[in-house]
Order: structure tokens, then sequence, then C-alpha cells
């Protein structure tokens, strides 16, 4: 197994040099819209290797080339082609130009090849934004690297992008001024954040300093209609991704009529629950007392490079937070060492930090940091009882957001794994705030509880399944909700147009499914007999399923609690027709009341 890896490794080895001097790269186009006027305002080149080949992967092409010790020649090659092709299609607006900054670091901040490449093209300078891609972590040997670049390239009038999300907070909060002119907000956030509302404050937070500070937002590998329109609507300026137009050698030149229709629409719901628990973003970090002095910092920070935080403690409470960029940032400036090596570590920590329970929540955590940016890109300390326990990043919280992935998993019904009560009473409360029209669907088993008695629990957790997948599968992923109340009832949230012929086309589906469950004598009969709560047996007829559905137009009710009522009493209705049943409640409600209309 070892030996093939090694050959294979050989080989790709061995190939990157084809690859360079044949200059066999495919070079493809990704368009870049503007959200607000759903126009294409440019496009980021991507490369990948030979088709037919291991090297096709950017990343393995990258990563094979940097073993060979051909980083540098690749990202030349690729750099000098995406340029000059993109020139030849004469693609209109702005070409996001990705560089990876490992390269300045190891060849002495070099960007000669960048700027030979766009001049021998003939683009303009103007047109061309260098978007960084940081593929290592900081490093306290070259703690200036990204502001040195973003710095040099402003320098000869080109605009920079950059995409790691701490970087960006780290600039944007430093002193320096230095900023590049797009913040890219990564595909982890991005990813379904129309059912995150904690991506949704953790990206606001980011939207409000950008804003402050002059920097436009792009939204990264969008895939949803869901995403697009919760990135629209909380102010990101502009998006691409799978869903806006895959990246592709001859790139649409105007965006699709999908899209447009999709941007012209009402947004999504944004589903609300709470996170409980933090153990998973917790770093259990030693801290520093306050008569420890810089020096002290400084040599754990080397010596430590995964350390990014350091809480510094008096009697064991949390008095100050030291965060490894803004110490490394300031210390490392001529004389500093000098001045303040020897002084207390209070000299470069941050008196007012944020100081959290271990108990909170992660959406009050997230909340918190919105409230003050200035805590997202420092960090904060966690404590239990009041006492030092640990420290934690904004990056950490992002990424155990998305590890958890927290729609599928909140809430969720231990049977069908779908969102229980508070989810539902959260989405309807979302869509009631957000005035949508929309329909509420009670689902129902009929006769459910002697099956259970007759065919056992078993069979009549199997037939609960069942239900739960007809609902989901006929419902319109991207903007109905489902969930499940519990035992065979079932709620639906319809915003698809076309709600009531997929309840029809439920119960036609369920009416044939459900037979699977009932011997062929009971068939026969049209139901069975089982014992009623006097013990007496008496006939029953086989379970169907009733469906109370209840229109709601925007700004009718308050509050979930209005329409729970109103829905279990059409679902009542439905139930008091015999066989498979939609009852669809008709009445007039009064706009805006606590209690519904008589």
């Amino acid at each position: 197994m070892h030996l093939d890896m090694l050959r294979d490794h050989l080989k790709s080895v061995s190939k990157i040099f084809d690859v360079i001097e044949h200059q066999r790269i495919e070079v493809l186009f990704q368009p870049v819209i503007d959200i607000a006027s759903c126009s294409i305002i440019g496009y980021e080149g991507q490369v990948r290797g030979p088709s037919d080949e291991l090297l096709h992967s950017p990343a393995r092409l990258q990563r094979v080339a940097k073993q060979a010790g051909k980083l540098l020649d690749l990202e030349n090659l690729c750099c000098q082609l995406t340029v000059k092709r993109f020139v030849e299609l004469k693609l209109h607006g702005i070409l996001f130009l990705r560089l990876n900054a490992a390269v300045f670091l190891e060849h002495k901040f070099k960007e000669v090849h960048v700027i030979q490449a766009i001049e021998k093209a003939g683009a303009d300078p103007q047109d061309v934004v260098i978007t960084l891609c940081a593929d290592a972590p900081y490093d306290i040997s070259h703690p200036n690297l990204l502001p040195k670049i973003i710095s040099r390239f402003t320098e000869l009038g080109y605009k920079t992008a950059l995409e790691d999300q701490g970087e960006i907070f780290s600039l944007l909060q430093s002193e320096s001024g230095i900023s590049p002119t797009y913040a890219k907000i990564n595909q982890y956030l991005i990813r379904d954040i129309d059912k995150d509302p904690v991506k949704v404050q953790l990206i606001k937070s980011l939207l409000k300093i950008a804003k402050n500070s002059g920097l436009t937002t792009i939204a990264e590998d969008v895939e949803t209609r869901g995403e697009l329109l919760l990135a629209r609507d909380i102010g990101i300026s502009l998006g691409k991704g799978a869903l806006i137009a895959r990246p592709s050698i001859k790139p649409a030149r105007t965006v699709a009529r999908e899209i447009r229709n999709i941007l012209a629409s009402s947004s999504n719901g944004i589903p609300l629950h709470e996170q409980n628990g933090i153990d998973a973003i917790l770093e259990m970090e030693p801290a520093f007392l306050l008569e420890n002095n810089n020096e002290a910092v400084f040599q754990v920070f080397e010596k430590n490079p995964q350390i990014s935080l350091v809480a510094v403690t008096k009697n064991d409470v949390p008095v100050g937070l030291i965060n490894r960029s803004v110490f490394i940032n300031r210390f490392a400036r001529s004389y500093q060492r000098e001045l303040y090596g020897k002084k207390s570590c209070s000299t470069f920590m941050d008196p007012e930090p944020l100081i959290v329970d271990r108990n909170v929540s992660i959406q009050e955590l997230s909340r918190l940091l919105a409230e003050d940016q200035r805590h997202v890109s420092l960090g904060f300390i966690f404590t239990d009882k009041g006492h030092y326990l640990g420290v934690g990043t904004s990056q950490s919280l992002i990424h155990e957001i998305t590890e958890m992935q927290i729609q599928s998993a909140r809430y969720a019904n231990p049977l069908t794994g779908l969102p229980g009560n508070s989810p539902i009473d959260d989405q309807i409360d979302f869509l009631l705030a957000a005035e949508e029209a929309f329909t509420v669907c009670y689902f129902d088993l009929d006769h459910f509880k002697p099956f259970n008695d007759v065919y056992g629990f078993s069979m009549g957790d199997a037939m609960i399944q069942m239900t739960a997948k007809i609902i989901t599968e006929l419902c319109d992923h991207e903007l109905d909700f489902v969930g499940h109340i519990g035992g065979d009832d079932f709620i639906a949230l319809f915003r698809s147009a076309d709600w009531e012929a997929r309840c029809r086309a439920m119960l036609t589906k369920f009416g044939v499914d459900v037979m699977s469950f009932f011997n062929p004598e009971d068939i026969d009969r049209g139901g069975y007999m089982a014992e009623n709560r006097r013990g007496k047996k008496e006939f029953h007829n086989l379970t169907t399923l009733s469906i109370g559905a209840v229109p709601i137009a925007p700004k009718m009710f308050k509050c979930h609690r209005n329409i729970a009522v109103i829905a279990a009493e059409s679902k009542k209705m439905a139930k008091s027709v015999h066989g498979n049943n939609l009852f669809i409640n008709q009445r007039h409600y009064a706009d805006n009341t606590e209690t519904p209309a008589q």
C-alpha cells in the first residue's frame, strides 16, 4: 500500500515538470455578480491541471509543485495564462486574480511576475484585483506578511481581496490603516446561512466593520436559493458560486434568468434555534499573572505557534486578554522589545475583554460578539463560577458551527430526525415577523392507536417514519419547512405556491404505501378488531392521513400560539371526514389580533 502511494507521489512530482514546461494548465472563469443590480461585475480566474490526470485538482497541483520546488514557476504560469486568457476572451469588468500568499513569503515578496503578466497581456491594472489566498496559519517570523503584500500592490495601483476571515478581522482592527479593497466571506460561513442565525450574526459583524472601512464584501460558493437570498437581505454586495454560474472556459456574459427571478423574489425564512454548550471551542491555555513580563509572553507565543490567545489573571480571576497577532505586531516594532520586554504583560493586554461563563450558549456568545466587533478579532475568555477556565476565538466558533450542522441536529425528533416543537414555533414566528404569506398544514394519522395495539410499536414507528418521508419528499426543500410535533403529528409550513397539489399528492402516496403495513385479511375487511379503552372488542378502520390547512396572510397573527389553536381545529375538521382527507380552513381572521376572530 505504501509503495503504491509512493509511486503515485513520484509520478505526480515528475508530471509537474511536464505540466509547467508545456503549459498544460486549464483556465476557467467564474462570474461575480452585483447582488443588488443582478449584473456581472467581473470574473474570478481559476486554474486546473490536465483534466485526465491526478494533478487536475488545483489543491493537489499546488501541493505537488511545492514539494517539487516548482511553486513559484507554477504561480508564474497560472498568473500569466489567466490574465492572457481574460484579455483574449474580452471579458467585461474586473479580473479577480488568485495568488498564493505563501509564494511571496518563500520568495522574498517578489511580485514582478504578476506585474509582468498583467502588462504583457495588455490588461488595465484598474481592472485587476489581486486575491490573496493564505494556506498557512499566522507566522510569528513574518507577522506583517499580508499587510506588506497589500501595501505593495496598493502602491502599484492594484486593488486587493482577502479571503481569510481571521486575517480580515485582524487587519481591520489593527492600527496600520492597511486593508484590502474586497473582503470575501468564505464557504464555511455561507453554507446553509439561511438556516443558521448564528452565522447570520457573525457575518453581520463583519459587514458592519467592512462598511465602516469602505470594503466591498463577496459571498463565496453560493449554492442554494436560500443562501443567495439571505446574502442579499443582510447586505452582502457581491456573490459567486455554483448556483449563480459554474467556472467555465467560456463563461456566461449575462446573469441567468433563473438567478434574476430568485433575486426578484421574497427571502427565505431563518429557523431560530438555540445552541447550548461550548466545550468544543474552549481552549484551556495557561494564563499569565500581572507580574509576568512581556518577554515571557513572547517566548510562549514563539515556542507554541498554535496558541493565539492568553489570558492575564489576578487571584485566578481574568483581568485581561493578550491576542497573539496584536501582541506580535506591536512588540516586534523597532525598540519595543528593548523598551517593554521586562515590563508587566499588562502593557499590551486588552483590559476589557469579553468574559463569559462556560454555560453560555453559542447563540448568546454570537450575539455578544455581534454587539461589540472588537471581540471578534481579539477573542474572549471563559470562566467557571468566576474563575479563569480558558479562551476562545471567533474562528473556532465559526468552525464549530459549521461542523455541528446545527440545523439538522438541533431539537430533532429522535424517531424522524425532523425539527421538534421549539424550532417549529421559531420558524412560524420568523415568518410572521417577516410578514410572509404561508400555509400551515397539520398532519395526523387516523386510527393510529389501535394499529399500534394490534401490530406493535415497532410497526407503528415504521409507519410514522414512512409518513415523515412522504411529507418531506413532496415538499419544496428550498421553500417549505417540515417539523415533527411528536407521535403521529406533523407540521408543514408551505411557502410553495402549489402547496395544495403537494398535499393531495401526499394523501395519494400515503394511501398506496400504507397498505404494506396491513395483513391481506384486514385489507379485504377494510379494518381490524381491537380492544377499546373499556376493554371491549370493536372494529377499527385502516389507518388514514388527515391534513388541516390554514392559509396565513401577512399581519394576520402576532405569534405561533394563535396559529397553533386554529391549526388544531382545522386538523379536527379533516379527521371528521372518513379516509385520507385535506380540509382547508377558509375562515377570515381579523388582522394582527391576539385571538381568532369569531
